[in-house]
């Protein structure tokens, strides 16, 4: 059964910058159109802390006249054309009025048929010591914040690259045995085919483990990242290590100011199976009535989930009784009728007088629904096969209620 989730860990916000420094800016008269041959320039503001410093204007100005204005896109870019000539160029926060400038350089020069670069670094020395000092303060305790939040989120990059690997080995882990059959061609015998396949999975769920070891310690406060190693470590059979995991996931999402549901999800049905292959039918129950309480969008995954483990470790009766509760969740899903008719059919008999199979009650509508939901599923031979030797006909009269 598929069980991956996209999850994914977000980044940190970083401090916003105080308001920049103010100072008086000369008289501004109207700037005449552009005219004759010009030159070019382009640049990069950079504010104080460091970082790019998006929005804003460069405007390049001749004596007390604006000669051009040159918008700062959101990456601290700006460029355009100017006549040729030397300038002082004045940087303009958003919304500055045009009495004030946040910085100023001399002597520009524009050269016709060439392109200036003139960047604006207010993370200069000479810049910052002019500061008061509470902004000095201030930014210094930002600095500080915004390096610490870079450095979580070059790890959580990490984490989440991590995390969309582990979900690509658990999607090639479902298909393990499509690809042992591919890889070992039409001649290659089941049990072959059972070790190829038993040995991709273990190669995928190894790589998981390993991945979510490392980044648990990294981030120990991220409940994805301990539901995904419990699904690891629960591919590979370590059964009280996957427990362990699943149950830190669900006690950091239960302490959580905003609980995420699909973890909450993912790891209390990880928790069921555990407890299901252990031979715990009331704790597995509860887990995963607990995984469809915090998820219910996804009731029927869970459910049918739950019938497949108990098909496996044959435990019938809680086989009909999950299955039901799936086809309550999803009636029109052919699987659920499918794992009640083979939960059911370990109760059936067989008639002495006409050696015909005597199927136990709900077992034969149950097989019908299926065929009659999924006529060409991978099941549908065997269901026929049964309902032929119980001598029952196949009903093409059902239609799933729509929900």
């Amino acid at each position: 059964m598929k069980r991956t989730i996209s999850l994914w860990i977000g980044m940190l916000a970083l401090a916003a910058l105080p308001a920049l420094a103010q100072t008086p800016a000369p008289a501004q008269t109207p700037t005449p159109a552009n005219v004759g041959p010009t030159g070019k320039i382009h640049g990069h503001v950079t504010n104080p802390t460091g970082a790019s410093q998006g929005g804003g204007n460069v405007t390049l100005m001749n004596g007390s006249k604006d000669v051009a204005n040159f918008t700062v896109d959101a990456d601290g870019n700006y460029a355009g054309t100017a006549p040729p000539g030397n300038y002082t160029m004045i940087y303009r926060a958003a919304n500055m009025p045009q009495d004030k400038q946040a910085d100023k350089f001399d002597n520009i020069k524009i050269v016709v048929g060439q392109d200036t670069v003139a960047d604006d670094d207010m993370s200069r020395k000479e810049y910052v010591d002019a500061l008061p000092e509470e902004t000095r303060k201030q930014l210094a305790d930002m600095k500080a914040h915004n390096a610490e939040a870079l450095k979580a989120n070059a790890v959580i990059k990490t984490l989440n690259a991590d995390l969309k690997t582990a979900m690509a080995d658990i999607h090639d882990a479902d298909s393990a045995r499509a690809t042992a059959a591919q890889q070992l061609g039409a001649s290659a015998s089941k049990t072959d085919i059972a070790a190829k396949e038993t040995e991709i999975k273990n190669a995928k769920y190894t790589d998981i483990v390993t991945l979510m070891e490392k980044d648990t310690q990294a981030r120990p406060t991220e409940s994805v990242l301990w539901a995904y190693l419990g699904q690891g470590q629960l591919g590979l059979k370590k059964y009280d290590d996957a427990e362990t995991s699943f149950k830190k996931a669900v006690d950091l999402e239960s302490t959580s100011k905003k609980p995420r549901p699909e973890i909450q999800g993912l790891a209390n049905s990880g928790l069921g199976e555990i407890y299901a292959r252990n031979g715990k039918v009331p704790e597995a129950k509860a887990a995963y009535d607990a995984a469809v309480k915090a998820d219910p969008t996804k009731a029927s995954f869970y459910y049918k989930n739950e019938a497949v483990i108990y098909s496996q470790t044959g435990n019938a009766e809680g086989q009909v009784a999950a299955a039901d509760q799936a086809i309550a969740a999803k009636p029109d899903d052919p699987l659920p009728y499918y794992l009640k008719g083979q939960a059911l059919i370990t109760k059936a008999t067989v008639d002495p007088k006409t050696q015909r199979i005597v199927l136990p009650e709900g077992c034969g509508e149950a097989y019908q629904k299926y065929l009659q939901l999924d006529p060409t599923g991978p099941y549908a031979a065997d269901v026929k096969g049964i309902l032929d030797s119980a001598g029952q006909k196949i009903n093409s009269s059902y239609k799933a209620t729509k929900k």
